[in-house]
């Protein structure tokens, strides 16, 4: 339990752990956490409504003719044009994210996305198509480093690790709203049966564009921009209910004014200083591997090519592969959601690599059955192919779903937040653009002996995140902004002028009882 073990001398996370108002009894932060969710926790909705999108379509028989029966190489580009659009726009996500503010760079990834999704759903030809997806993951990944950084500099410190770690399980509601549609439009016998499911993924980017600036902006960066009064409202409307006077937002802004401060006299705002120091590289390393791990632990196996998967172990049947892949995503979402509800309760070390150690079980177990199936035609072996692949759900759900935006917004600061969360976007939708034009390429040439290039591959992951994965549960943003550097030099700084407010706090709220008291003794 992170209550006993983590690190809970932190003042700022001590005083928000023991606020005893749940957050659905205030009022304005009850309003804004019901906002993040359709224009910021939904973003990766995105997400989830494509990869069902491809793997949903490839088994309408209108989509296949239309794409002339696309197989290999072909069939990989269909589906991977997205993270290669990714790819190509991350590298001016900071500079808008940090220059404009957290929403307008949501509200600039969402039309962009609305544009594409119009060209997909109106699509002539596959070249259109592609050039379509690209569009889309031009403009994705403006939302998703936006709409997390929001998340975790406007979350209440006693509920943020959950509202990052809701966000990825988000993923789960668009793929399944597109598996359903999906299934529903597989009766029309015409074009329709794909167009309509493509046209229906602008709708989470219609949530964003409508509600985004029904929310505030990030105090953090109102403060970045020395715009302080402005930072001070919020943070006073929002995380003391409109109480001017309260101690935890005078403590709370103390903290994130003096951090900011020295994060950005230290700091040049540039690419640089993503390698100036030791502790940044480290962050870099982990943000990165991190980005590799999420989408190379054979997910996109399950999430794009899961009729692939199923005609290995003789289910060849589309309704029969629609049903199984809608009920998968319903599942998906249950052991999403319950993970990011369970994440203020345990280490993030010992999720991470509970999570893997299961996932490594799962495909082992999963590749052995496949195995058995192809080799001895063994109906049981299919059955446990089957119970595999839904058990993997929660091993992934645990540590890479769950925790993902909640870790990478923990171990960078302010000043490179934005520019760390780009860096885990590019190497994941570059692993996303391998796995999807490699895994249809490999199940095709090598059969069920692919699943074994995963099984190694999990089990380095494993070995990676045993030394590299540092603990982060129990500690304030502002404390963590200087995790791998000199404690003496810089945390204690914020800390004592933290502690500082607080005793000042404490003596005059003593003084002005002693005064009440001197006042009735006359």
């Amino acid at each position: 339990m992170v209550g006993a073990a983590g690190d809970d001398h932190n003042i700022i996370h001590r005083m928000a752990m023991e606020d005893p108002i749940p957050w659905y009894k205030k009022p304005y932060l009850r309003r804004m956490y019901f906002l993040l969710f359709p224009c910021v926790i939904g973003i990766e909705m995105t997400s989830g409504f494509d990869s069902q999108i491809i793997n949903a379509a490839q088994l309408l028989p209108a989509w296949k003719s239309y794409f002339g029966n696309p197989t290999g190489a072909y069939n990989g580009i269909l589906a991977s044009a997205l993270p290669l659009g990714s790819v190509i726009g991350l590298p001016l996500i900071p500079l808008v994210n940090d220059y404009f503010g957290r929403r307008w760079c949501i509200m600039f990834g969402s039309c962009i996305m609305v544009i594409g999704t119009l060209i997909q759903g109106f699509a002539f030809n596959g070249v259109m198509y592609i050039l379509a997806r690209g569009i889309i993951g031009f403009g994705l990944p403006y939302a998703i480093v936006a709409g997390s950084c929001l998340i975790g500099e406007l979350g209440y410190p006693k509920e943020r690790p959950i509202l990052t770690s809701l966000f990825n399980a988000c993923y789960f509601i668009g793929a399944i709203v597109a598996a359903g549609c999906t299934f529903g439009t597989q009766k029309i016998q015409n074009d329709w049966s794909w167009r309509i499911p493509s046209l229906l993924q602008m709708a989470p980017s219609l949530l964003q564009i409508g509600f985004v600036f029904f929310l505030p902006e990030s105090p953090r960066w109102l403060m970045s921009k020395d715009r302080f009064e402005e930072a001070r409202a919020v943070l006073v409307k929002y995380h003391a209910e409109g109480n001017a006077d309260s101690e935890f937002v005078k403590a709370e802004y103390v903290e994130i004014k003096t951090t900011l401060e020295m994060e950005l006299e230290n700091s040049k705002r540039s690419w640089l200083d993503l390698i100036r120091t030791a502790g940044m590289r480290r962050r870099v390393l982990i943000g990165s591997l991190l980005g590799l791990f999420t989408q190379l632990s054979g997910n996109v196996v399950i999430s794009y090519f899961l009729g692939d998967v199923l005609k290995l172990i003789g289910y060849t049947d589309p309704g029969f592969q629609a049903k199984y892949n809608l009920g998968n995503q319903c599942w998906s979402l249950i052991c999403g959601v319950s993970a990011a509800l369970v994440v203020m309760r345990f280490r993030r070390r010992t999720m991470y690599l509970t999570g893997i150690l299961s996932i490594l079980g799962v495909y082992v177990a999963w590749t052995a059955c496949t195995a058995v199936f192809i080799v001895n035609k063994s109906d049981i072996a299919a059955k446990l192919s089957l119970f595999w692949i839904y058990a993997y759900s929660p091993a992934y759900n645990l540590c890479f779903n769950a925790l993902t935006y909640t870790y990478l917004i923990e171990i960078f600061p302010f000043a490179q937040r934005a520019k760390g969360i780009a860096v885990f976007q590019f190497w994941g939708k570059a692993a996303q653009f391998f796995g999807t034009n490699v895994n249809p390429i490999g199940t095709q040439a090598i059969g069920w002996k692919y699943l074994l290039v995963y099984c190694c591959w999990i089990f380095a992951e494993a070995i990676f995140i045993w030394f590299l994965w540092p603990e982060t549960s129990g500690r304030s943003l502002e404390e963590l902004a200087f995790l791998f550097e000199d404690k003496e030099d810089y945390a204690r700084r914020a800390e004592k002028a933290v502690t500082k407010t607080v005793l000042h706090l404490n003596d005059s709220d003593k003084h002005s009882q002693s005064q009440v008291v001197e006042q009735e003794k006359v």
